[in-house]
């Protein structure tokens, strides 16, 4: 990987921020209740689009420290504190809060338990139900090493979407995830299927981290035969001078490029752009399963 990153973004990674009465009300209702979302903290730069239109939210169970120190993140890492036992119920009454269509539930690693918090993802699915039946739940797992045992705890709560990023290629996966293994996240996403053919699965990919095009593709390839349905393709930006550095910034034709190779692959639903993210329009891939357009989805 190059040790230089690009001294300048290009203009197409600028993003213009867009405010609606829908936006502010949910910026305030976060503020006023202090909640926790991914979106604020990660300062998405999709985030006034998905609160403003579609009522789509982010947030991050577990707790704040990540027991694995991935090099593109900028999660603390060390030794996690307890896990919170309330935090399902707060998280619901923060969607009916929010009134949102579509939740996001992502975590931090706890390798620390033998479930890798598993459980706590189930009670989140089932109080968002209980609460708010209208809202759609989407779960951004971690690998749970790839056990089995804890990703049937998720799945038998029935998400919409279970989504496991991949983030990248084969060859650099141990470079930008030291504590992970290729074959857990294939673990984790064939076994959804096979555990439960009908769900729904997702992953994603980082690029600009040294990989080469082909092997974007290579991964696109595993992603589909391991089952998944929708894939996202976004642009790796460095949260800090210690994070890996930017190899290259993708032109947005590359992105392009990339979509359509997606759908000739045969995933249901591709979202691929500079500022894509995982959760980016999550709410309109609902029911991605159905076969796709002859252009993608969003293009008109």
């Amino acid at each position: 990987m190059k040790q230089d990153q690009p001294k300048r973004r290009p203009e197409w990674i600028k993003v213009r921020s867009r405010s609606s009465a829908k936006y502010d009300r949910i910026r305030e209702l976060v503020r006023k209740e202090s909640l926790h979302t991914v979106c604020e903290e990660a300062r998405c730069p999709n985030r006034s689009e998905c609160w403003g239109e579609s009522g789509t939210a982010t947030f991050m169970i577990l707790g704040d420290t990540c027991t694995r120190s991935c090099k593109f993140c900028n999660v603390n890492t060390g030794r996690p504190s307890a896990i919170d036992w309330d935090e399902p119920k707060r998280i619901a009454n923060a969607v009916r809060i929010m009134n949102l269509n579509h939740a996001v539930i992502t975590s931090v690693t706890r390798d620390d338990y033998p479930d890798g918090g598993a459980l706590v993802f189930a009670r989140c699915i089932e109080r968002i139900r209980q609460v708010q039946p209208e809202c759609t739940v989407e779960v951004l797992i971690p690998d749970f090493r790839g056990e089995i045992d804890s990703l049937n705890t998720v799945i038998q709560a029935k998400p919409d979407i279970l989504n496991h990023n991949v983030e990248t290629v084969k060859r650099l996966f141990r470079e930008v995830q030291p504590q992970d293994k290729y074959e857990w996240a294939k673990a984790t996403l064939c076994n959804a299927k096979k555990l439960n053919p009908d769900q729904t699965t997702k992953s994603g990919i980082m690029v600009g981290l040294g990989e080469e095009f082909d092997e974007v593709v290579e991964t696109m390839s595993d992603l589909r035969e391991w089952g998944v349905d929708i894939l996202t393709i976004g642009q790796y930006l460095q949260p800090t001078k210690h994070h890996l550095p930017i190899d290259r910034y993708y032109h947005p034709d590359e992105f392009e490029s990339l979509r359509a190779i997606g759908y000739e692959l045969g995933f249901s639903w591709v979202e691929s752009g500079p500022l894509v993210r995982s959760s980016y329009h999550a709410a309109e891939q609902m029911g991605a399963k159905k076969p796709p357009q002859q252009t993608s989805p969003h293009s008109k």
